[in-house]
């Protein structure tokens, strides 16, 4: 394990194994903005998301691909002037779901339909999840925590399938909430931001690290 720990050297022309793809991820802090991902290579990263699982499976995200780079400037300066913004391919912007969740919305009815059940066993998951998620979906606040954390496992995933790819990628907390979603002009009743994750390609080597070891990290219970 120490050895694919400091596989930082993996180039970036060849698809990786799960272990090597682990490895080369880092925190990219600049891109190469002379580099741009394939439409098939974003598609791919973007699958990973789409199809990643959540809670009832509601998959309560939308997200935004950003190419454009006159709006990727606007905002840079309320993501903390971070370089990632500007430096990247494309820019995805995770938004997590509000309205839509909501027991009383028509999409919750509808994607459980998905499923092709009978009525009644409709009408019973209908009740489980209005009352599952009572205290969940008395505010949106509390709607925006429980989405956006699920939002995290799309983000992950496609943090991962790019990786695989030899692509790229930094996770994005740091940002005000607020003034990104007026620049992006976004209903915050239906949808808003839980993070944001640019794309590209490194422009310098990553910096060795070391992880926790798995004593550290991990203790089995028995």
């Amino acid at each position: 394990m120490k050895e694919l720990i400091k596989h930082n050297k993996i180039g970036n022309n060849m698809e990786k194994t799960f272990e090597q793809a682990m490895a080369f991820r880092h925190a990219c802090k600049i891109f190469d903005e002379t580099k741009k991902i394939s439409d098939e290579n974003i598609n791919y990263i973007l699958e990973a998301g789409r199809t990643s699982p959540s809670s009832f499976g509601m998959e309560p995200w939308k997200f935004l691909v950003i190419t454009n780079e006159e709006l990727k400037a606007k905002i840079r300066p309320v993501c903390w002037n971070q370089v990632q913004v500007t430096s990247c391919s494309h820019l995805v912007i995770i938004l997590a779901a509000i309205d839509d969740v909501k027991a009383e919305s028509k999409e919750v009815e509808r994607k459980f339909r998905r499923r092709e059940m009978p009525q009644d066993k409709l009408d019973m998951y209908l009740g489980l999840y209005a009352s599952h998620l009572s205290d969940v979906l008395k505010s949106d606040e509390n709607i925006l925590a429980w989405t956006a954390r699920q939002t995290y496992i799309a983000l992950g995933n496609m943090m991962t399938a790019a990786a695989i790819k030899g692509i790229d990628s930094c996770p994005i907390e740091g940002f005000e909430k607020e003034n990104i979603e007026e620049v992006l002009g976004l209903d915050t009743s239906k949808f808003q931001i839980a993070c944001l994750l640019p794309f590209g390609y490194r422009l310098n080597e990553q910096s060795s690290t070391d992880k926790e070891s798995l004593d550290d990290s991990i203790e089995f219970i028995k």
